[in-house]
């Protein structure tokens, strides 16, 4: 079994096999590997393959491995970026709710820090499918 992991991982390695081995592949996927191979993605490889493992996926090829991990960071910013996006507007509606006036000890919106709430997290991940809900002893 290791000779032929063995030969696999020289087969990867090696540019000529590479282009018989991506023969059938569409040039953009293609692209995607060779670009993938420099890049250090925020979610670890060693963390990727470990969860994969854990739930049964396999590969010898770490360009596999390093993919997912893109795809999961790219996930993972998209859900922080709609989060924040329903904190601005729950405390931008806040604010005008409260304020309905001058609006003298308020910092402006750029200089303004933001904390992740579970309020802000829900809606985001119900925007992706997930749904989440407090237990029932916290209601």
């Amino acid at each position: 079994m290791a000779n032929t992991d063995d030969e696999h991982l020289a087969a990867i390695n090696n540019s000529d096999s590479e282009e018989a081995e991506f023969a059938d592949l569409s040039p953009a996927f293609i692209e995607l590997v060779k670009q993938v191979e420099d890049y250090v993605p925020t979610v670890p490889d060693a963390i990727t393959a470990s969860f994969l493992n854990r739930n049964g996926f396999e590969t010898v090829d770490p360009r596999i491995v390093r993919i997912i991990s893109v795809a999961a960071q790219k996930f993972i910013s998209d859900i922080a970026n709609d989060a924040l996006q329903h904190c601005k507007t729950r405390t931008s509606n806040n604010q005008h709710s409260s304020s309905h006036g001058a609006n003298k000890d308020k910092k402006p919106n750029k200089d303004r820090k933001y904390s992740l709430a579970v309020e802000d997290i829900s809606p985001a991940l119900g925007d992706h499918g997930i749904t989440v809900r407090k237990p029932h002893y916290f209601v």
